[in-house]
């Protein structure tokens, strides 16, 4: 008897385990193919509409685009990996060139740090500034993070007759 249970309880893990490597999986495919939409957004975007804003109160075009690249690097870096960025983040005037080859480099860095996580790693809790969260809740929050600001670049596209990318969802 206890070694039937022994067997179901191993399955069942295996089976928990499988679940949790199809979810490392399936989130870097959304990852890269989300980060490729948002790439092709910025080439869309003609360089002399980078300093848009539909408002004054709001980010412009460039600045949504280094603010997400910033959050990308700043969450793989602090809560998912011990990896350092090497590109220059710092620097707010960039040009379309450079703001696409950093942010191909961002996006890049952010899938490198997801690639190293084991399963395990989903459930390790991390401090973050709004409270304890699991490395899973913060791979939700870097591609809801993206997704966000995305809309965001692709309203000031559209105020600018630019047709955006057309839209895959996965």
């Amino acid at each position: 008897m206890r070694l039937i249970i022994a067997i179901v309880l191993l399955g069942c893990y295996q089976i928990a385990s499988a679940q949790e490597d199809a979810f490392l999986k399936e989130y870097l495919e959304k990852w890269q193919n989300g980060a490729q939409y948002t790439i092709e957004l910025v080439e869309s975007m003609p360089e002399d509409k980078f300093d848009f804003r539909p408002s004054p109160d709001v980010r412009s075009f460039r600045e949504q685009v280094v603010h997400l690249m910033n959050n990308m690097v700043w969450l793989s870096s602090s809560y998912l990996s011990t990896l350092s960025f090497k590109g220059d983040l710092k620097h707010r005037d960039l040009n379309k060139e450079e703001i696409l080859l950093l942010l191909k480099q961002a996006s890049k860095f952010a899938e490198t740090a997801v690639r190293k996580m084991e399963t395990k790693d989903l459930d390790v809790i991390v401090d973050f500034y709004a409270g304890p969260m699991t490395k899973r809740q913060i791979l939700m929050l870097m591609n809801d993070h993206m997704t966000h600001h995305r809309g965001q670049i692709i309203v000031y596209a559209r105020m600018n007759d630019i047709k955006p990318p057309r839209y895959r969802g996965w």
